[in-house]
């Protein structure tokens, strides 16, 4: 991803934020600025997904797809490191597959730990006795 391609986004979203400012300073109806805060909503993911498409090769965006139904948390963050990689012109070329695993290394590294336990009973599962006969006849 070039400069140029990066200015011409920031331009964009400049522009977008701006007339954004104007407009919702004049009191307008809640529906229309519904709309346009979705519309916004829309230009946002649109634009991530054309620097995505930009930076990544086809492995890794398959990769970030099964991230994403996987941990979509993980993937968000995944996404925006990317992303501010890419604008601080970070990313030369495409990221390949094995690039894309150590960004998502370090994304692991930043996440909070949640160790999960499970505890098991053994007390409550011998509540049936073997001394019981039970044959089904």
């Amino acid at each position: 991803m070039s400069d140029g391609d990066l200015d011409a986004l920031r331009a964009q979203r400049m522009s977008q934020m701006q007339s954004q400012f104007v407009s919702g300073g004049g009191g307008g109806n809640d529906a229309e600025k519904q709309q346009a805060q979705q519309e916004q909503m829309r230009a946002q993911e649109e634009m991530k997904h054309s620097i995505l498409s930009q930076v990544l090769d086809q492995q890794a965006r398959a990769r970030l797809n099964t991230l994403k139904v996987s941990k979509p948390e993980k993937a968000q963050m995944f996404e925006n490191m990317v992303i501010r990689m890419a604008q601080m012109g970070q990313v030369r070329g495409k990221l390949d597959d094995a690039q894309f695993v150590s960004i998502l290394e370090s994304v692991n590294a930043q996440m909070p730990q949640s160790k999960s336990t499970v505890k098991y009973d053994r007390r409550r599962a011998a509540i049936d006795s073997d001394d019981d006969e039970d044959y089904g006849c």
